[in-house]
């Protein structure tokens, strides 16, 4: 078989994307509109923590300064979140906007039901998919992915 007409991973990332348009019908059944699933980390840590910098956002989320600059520039437009000014002046911070703060509790409570969901999907699997995150880690700690992509184009 020529590789290029394979897609090895296709249906992982598939399964992924079921899943999250599953989870961003639970806030469209609510008549919640213009949230998508990649906010509700971050406007669910600003409910919890207040007004974070981008970085500090960017850094409890796990993503690049430039994933959550994007994200919140989106949340923006939304009409989720707002600029403030920092402690110092010069530091702007992004807070909640009151219709954010509004339906952060729906976003509470679908964020711990998910969780719950996926642990107990987890906990039915004979090889839960956090064990093979974590073998894939181990593997690609031995050798880098870069390092593996590099012998494959020889």
């Amino acid at each position: 078989m020529d590789l290029l007409d394979s897609n090895y991973w296709s249906p992982a990332h598939a399964l992924l994307g079921e899943l999250d348009r599953d989870i961003a019908a639970l806030y469209t059944e609510a008549g919640i509109e213009g949230v998508r699933t990649r906010f509700v980390g971050p406007l669910i840590a600003l409910g919890r923590f207040g007004p974070h910098t981008i970085q500090e956002l960017a850094d409890r989320r796990g993503v690049t300064h430039s994933a959550m600059s994007q994200t919140v520039a989106a949340m923006r437009t939304a009409g989720l979140v707002e600029s403030a000014e920092g402690p110092d002046g010069r530091t702007r911070r992004v807070q909640l906007t009151a219709r954010a703060t509004e339906i952060v509790p729906f976003m509470n409570a679908e964020w711990r039901a998910t969780e719950a969901t996926v642990r107990a999907l987890d906990a039915e699997l004979p090889y839960p998919l956090t064990k093979v995150v974590e073998d894939i880690r181990a593997a690609l700690a031995r050798r880098s992915f870069p390092d593996r992509l590099q012998d494959n184009l020889q």
